[in-house]
């Protein structure tokens, strides 16, 4: 009995050792810190499938912007950026969504590609998610949760049939030119004659068949040959370099390109960094659409000059090298998120912010140079899903993306094509 008296009176005189050693508080709890304020941006991308070479520069740039913006916060809320390698693949890509959908304030996600924002689409609207995507008509035709990357594919071929019109008639040349076009066997190679088509036509141009070839082909030569025979004054191509950079090697090889004008008219190529620097006198001329800037304009640009050496550890001249201008895409994607937030928070502050909120303030954009001229001034509003309505254009020339014009304001082909009910 005396042994447990003792050990009984020895843990009494401990435990209040103990208690006189804790932090004496007067009437409540410790303050707990205060909770991090997080939004989240999911990229669907591809990192290793066909057009890597559009998104891995792309969302480089995207997540370098994230990180300025991190540095100060919008107005003490940070962004989650969440990139994800689907590989180009819808299954792969429906799978992420459904995966990353309850993140944090998820207010945006970016599936770059045509199929899967198309697939993404009926999901995200219904989650109130806003969704960057792809440059296709049918999201400024119906008019929803989407807003495209940049001008609509179609009006973007629409500003480049106004482009050879003047280009023919400057050459003194009678009648209307005769057009070929090639891309992949794709719902993006198929977006730009969706109104592009109807365009063309109601100047009186009339278009060969076109070729569609599959996204992985490594030659090109059987479909050119074909637009060949046509004898075409213009040849359209697309894909994402060095998809075009390849086209344009087999149309030297078949003799094409001595005679005809190729365009790229889709924005991704072909590019000093890759298919440029791998064909160069078969890209040389290639004449190239763009909505955004390229070349000398893109890496002088002041955002530019700050950020590459900040961000990627080296000088501007060394890393335009390797990387292709898509890298300013991805900085105007972050841009265009971080204003909309900035937004979206005063109006409904943190607590409040989801995806109609944001959907709201990327609405309010319209008219505002937010990109600082990566872009045009911003054209989003409640009816219209691009973020800009002019393009620039390029041509190839000793190496470099030249250009051609300042911001041309494109024309509407979305609205020419029977899209029927939503």
């Amino acid at each position: 009995m005396k042994i447990g008296k003792a050990k009984h009176l020895l843990f009494g005189a401990i435990l209040l050792v103990v208690v006189l050693a804790l932090p004496v508080v007067s009437g409540c709890a410790p303050a707990a810190p205060p909770k991090e304020k997080i939004v989240t941006y999911l990229s669907l991308a591809d990192y290793t499938g066909p057009i890597a070479g559009l998104n891995v520069p792309a969302d480089t740039g995207c997540g370098d912007m994230f990180k300025e913006i991190n540095e100060t916060g919008v107005d003490g809320v940070k962004v989650n950026f969440i990139g994800v390698d689907t590989r180009y693949d819808v299954a792969r890509g429906v799978s992420a969504y459904k995966r990353y959908r309850t993140e944090p304030k998820l207010l945006l996600v970016n599936p770059v590609g045509t199929p899967l924002g198309k697939a993404i689409a009926p999901m995200a609207s219904k989650d109130k998610v806003v969704s960057y995507a792809p440059a296709d008509g049918e999201f400024q035709a119906h008019i929803g949760w989407q807003f495209t990357w940049g001008v609509c594919y179609q009006n973007a071929f629409g500003a480049t049939i106004d482009f050879i019109l003047k280009d023919w008639q400057a050459k003194g040349k009678s009648g209307t030119p005769l057009i070929g076009y090639i891309c992949w066997d794709s719902p993006y190679g198929r977006e730009p004659l969706r109104g592009g088509k109807e365009y063309a036509e109601r100047f009186g141009v009339k278009m060969l068949p076109p070729e569609f070839f599959p996204t992985g082909a490594p030659d090109h030569t059987v479909w050119l040959r074909r637009l060949g025979e046509g004898r075409p004054d213009y040849i359209f191509i697309g894909g994402v370099d060095p998809t075009p950079s390849n086209i344009m090697r087999d149309a030297m090889k078949l003799g094409l390109k001595e005679r005809i004008q190729f365009i790229d008219c889709t924005f991704w190529g072909p590019t000093e960094a890759v298919g440029v620097k791998l064909h160069p006198e078969a890209t040389e001329g290639c004449w190239l659409n763009s909505f955004y800037l390229r070349g000398d304009e893109a890496w002088s640009h002041p955002l530019a000059t700050k950020m590459v050496p900040k961000y990627r550890g080296a000088s501007v001249d060394e890393f335009r090298k390797t990387t292709p201008p898509h890298y300013v895409v991805g900085m105007g994607w972050a841009i265009n998120y971080g204003e909309a937030l900035k937004r979206a928070l005063a109006a409904v502050g943190y607590d409040k912010l989801d995806g109609e909120a944001m959907k709201t303030a990327l609405e309010s954009l319209t008219g505002i140079d937010t990109t600082q001229g990566l872009q045009g001034p911003n054209t989003y509003s409640p009816t219209s899903r691009q973020p800009s309505d002019v393009v620039r254009f390029y041509a190839v020339k000793a190496g470099k993306e030249v250009p051609l014009t300042g911001w041309t304001k494109v024309p509407d082909c979305v609205s020419l094509y029977d899209w029927g009910e939503k």
